[in-house]
């Protein structure tokens, strides 16, 4: 259950872990017992994006990570737009390049934070300018590109298998909490 939603935003009781009859199943949510509001917690959607430019791909470090992990371009949707559109802005935010063609990878849920992440392929033009929010980037060969087990990690290795790469794992997982799940190179 989510620990930092504790309050009704109804009517500010404090919620409780209450049973209840959904769909033919019993389940358990945070629940208003004064006025019968539910905390769904439903798994957030994070756009993520393997850019390539030319024949390399762009991992970049988040400014709030403080190890040397890099990722993909990531970031959440906003309301009235397609996921399709939400990558494309996303990349031209954190990264100042044009997308000329983008393909869906796949959907992996990323449990640990509640996500479910939207992977695309993105091929990209022009010259790397960060956001405030990345410090660095990279540009790789795919078969330099390292994959962790779990949500882009996962993603990312689908699209090497898709071009007959085997992907190589990371052996561990990093430890602080980010946005989503970073690749690293060798």
């Amino acid at each position: 259950m989510s620990a930092d939603y504790r309050f009704c935003p109804c009517c500010a009781t404090p919620l409780a872990l209450i049973g209840s009859e959904e769909d033919g199943g019993f389940k358990e949510r945070l629940r208003c017992p004064a006025c019968d509001f539910t905390h769904w917690n439903n798994p957030t959607p994070v756009l993520a994006a393997i850019v390539q430019v030319g024949e390399q791909v762009l991992l970049a470090r988040n400014a709030a990570w403080s190890n040397r992990m890099f990722g993909l371009i990531t970031g959440f949707m906003e309301a009235g737009e397609t996921p399709e559109d939400g990558i494309r802005r996303e990349i031209a935010e954190e990264t100042a390049l044009e997308v000329t063609a983008l393909q869906l990878v796949g959907v992996h849920d990323f449990q640990r934070m509640n996500q479910i992440i939207i992977t695309y392929h993105a091929l990209a033009r022009g010259e790397v300018r960060l956001s405030p929010e990345l410090v660095e980037y990279k540009l790789l060969d795919p078969s330099q590109l390292k994959c962790w087990r779990a949500g882009t990690g996962l993603a990312l290795a689908d699209w090497l298998r898709g071009r007959g790469i085997e992907p190589v794992f990371m052996e561990t997982l990093p430890s602080e909490p980010v946005q989503s799940n970073p690749a690293e190179s060798h």
